[in-house]
């Protein structure tokens, strides 16, 4: 088998019970739910998840919990995010299979087998719309912050290996924002200097100049502060399969951050209208 199907997806806060989502930020909302059905008739073996709100500070962590339950109150936002309980299964072999091909690769990269670990806001907050039946197994990777992009990517290509190489069925989620730097009040954008470069970074991905791409990154990152420093970002060009179509569904700011939902797929599991195509490629 192989990876199926791989993602950008939001998490702002703000999203996470639907009836308090912000008119701005429903486009996301809505698309995740079209993505969920999609994940459904692909009907995958796991999905794995790399989240901007596990940020490590040294080692590569790999998630290889059996069963991933608790009651998450984001400490970020508890006003938004409150006793918020998940329950999905995980999938402890290929999990531990990650964390040797790390190790083998001379990567620093520990698995985490803990009943008692609490999931972050942007593992849960994704997952809510796209496995909303909790019946899919799950795998989350950290983010490291002592790593630099070009050894995450290197992290990401052994994971993709490993992945490609199963006898699963994967989808591959990377969960964080594009422009983040931070303001005060939800509805405020990024500015245009940033936005410029949230948009020349779309088109690239949507052009399939991944190479560009993850050129622009380092700097891309130093000024619009992209979220993780874009770590999430390069490990998601490494799932991204030859021929696949990009299609852009949705976006929204949230304090002055961008939101994208991207997904990367085969035609026939794609959908052919694209809010880039419509808006960004004038």
């Amino acid at each position: 088998m192989t990876i199926e199907l791989s993602m950008l997806a939001p998490h702002v806060p703000s999203i996470c019970h639907e009836k308090d989502v912000p008119e701005f930020q429903k486009d996301m909302v809505s698309a995740m739910k079209e993505v969920a059905k999609e994940i459904e008739a692909i009907n995958p073996d796991v999905l794995v998840l790399v989240s901007c709100h596990w940020p490590s500070t040294f080692f590569h962590y790999v998630d290889c919990t059996p069963v991933h339950k608790g009651i998450l109150t984001a400490f970020e936002a508890p006003d938004l995010i409150k006793d918020v309980p998940y329950h999905w299964p995980g999938d402890e072999d290929l999990a531990n299979r990650l964390v040797k091909a790390g190790e083998d690769a001379g990567l620093q990269v520990q698995g985490v087998n803990d009943p008692y670990y609490l999931w972050d806001y942007g593992s849960v907050v994704p997952l809510r719309y796209l496995v909303p039946n909790e019946d899919i197994p799950v795998i989350n990777l950290s983010v490291t912050l002592a790593a630099s992009l070009e050894e995450t990517k290197k992290w990401g290509q052994v994971i993709a290996k490993i992945l490609r190489e199963s006898e699963k069925k994967v989808v591959f989620v990377s969960s964080g924002a594009l422009s983040h730097n931070l303001v005060r009040g939800r509805h405020n954008k990024p500015t245009v200097t940033e936005h410029a470069m949230d948009k020349q970074f779309i088109e690239y991905m949507m052009n399939k100049d991944y190479k560009d791409a993850y050129e622009m990154l380092p700097q891309y990152a130093r000024f619009a502060k992209v979220e993780s420093g874009g770590r999430h970002l390069a490990m998601l060009f490494s799932m991204i399969e030859d021929g696949w179509e990009p299609t852009y569904l949705a976006d929204g700011q949230s304090s002055g951050s961008w939101n994208a939902l991207v997904t990367f797929g085969k035609r026939e599991t794609g959908r052919t209208d694209s809010k880039f195509e419509s808006e960004y490629a004038k």
